[in-house]
C-alpha cells in the first residue's frame, strides 16, 4: 500500500468541526478565480494534478456543473449522501482487506476503470487497488451502488465493533474530511476516545440535510 495524495491543507482544515458541513475560514478564495467564498461552497476534483480536490465559489461551481464543460480536467463534486440501509460488507472480506481502524472508502477510477480501497490513518491516506472481482461481488449487494458515479463519490464504510455498520455513498470530499478528522485526532494505537467520538459526530453529520442551494 502507498499513501495516496490528499486534499488542499484549507480543505482538510474542515474536518477538524464535528460535522461535515463545509465551513470556510476567514478570507477563504476559490482556488480557480480567488473569488472569496460562502460558507456552503463547493469542491471540483482536479482530475488531472492528482486528484486534488479545490474549494469553488458558487460561479465556477455553476461552470462545471455539467460534465462537458470540464471535460476530463474539472469535476464538479456532487452533494448526494446515500445511508445503504439493509446493505453489509461480508466479515470475511472485510478481514481479507486487512484495514485496522473500521473505516474504508471504496472509489472507482474513470480513467482506469479501477477500483482503490482507501483508509484514514494518523499519517494521512493508504490506498491501494482492489480486485476487480471482490468490487463486482461488493457492487451486487445493493443496485445503488452500480450508479456510483466515477471519481467523485465514494462506498464509505463503518465498521466498529459493538455498533451497528453503516455503508454509505457521499462525496469524495466527505471522504477527505474523514481523513482530516483521524490525523488531528488519533492518539496512540487505538486512536483514543476523542478520536471515535469526533468520528461518531462525523457520521451524525451525514444524515444532515445539506443546505439549500442558493
Amino acid at each position: 500500500m502507498s499513501a495516496a495524495r490528499t486534499a488542499s491543507p484549507r480543505l482538510r482544515e474542515l474536518a477538524r468541526r464535528p460535522a461535515p458541513e463545509p465551513v470556510n475560514a476567514p478570507g477563504e478564495r476559490c482556488d480557480l478565480c480567488a473569488e472569496p467564498l460562502a460558507d456552503d461552497h463547493r469542491h471540483l476534483l482536479d482530475a488531472s494534478g492528482g486528484h486534488t480536490v479545490l474549494c469553488a465559489c458558487r460561479a465556477c461551481s455553476l461552470l462545471f456543473d455539467r460534465s462537458e464543460a470540464g471535460g476530463r480536467h474539472y469535476k464538479l463534486l456532487p452533494r448526494r449522501r446515500l445511508r445503504l440501509d439493509g446493505f453489509t460488507v461480508d466479515g470475511a472480506l472485510w478481514a481479507s482487506l486487512g484495514i485496522p481502524v473500521g473505516l474504508a472508502f471504496f472509489v472507482r477510477d474513470d480513467a482506469s476503470g479501477r477500483t482503490t480501497v482507501g483508509y484514514p490513518s494518523p499519517l494521512g491516506t493508504t490506498r491501494s487497488e482492489l480486485d476487480a472481482a471482490v468490487w463486482h461481488d461488493l457492487a451486487r449487494g445493493h443496485p445503488a451502488l452500480a450508479e456510483l458515479a466515477a471519481d467523485v463519490e465514494a462506498l464509505l464504510v463503518h465498521r466498529v465493533p459493538g455498533a451497528p455498520p453503516q455503508h454509505w455513498i457521499v462525496p469524495l470530499d466527505d471522504c477527505y474530511r474523514l481523513v482530516a478528522v483521524v490525523r488531528a485526532h488519533w492518539k496512540g494505537l487505538a486512536g483514543g476516545p476523542e478520536v471515535w467520538t469526533r468520528i461518531q459526530r462525523f457520521f451524525t453529520g451525514l444524515a444532515r440535510p445539506e443546505p439549500a442551494h442558493r
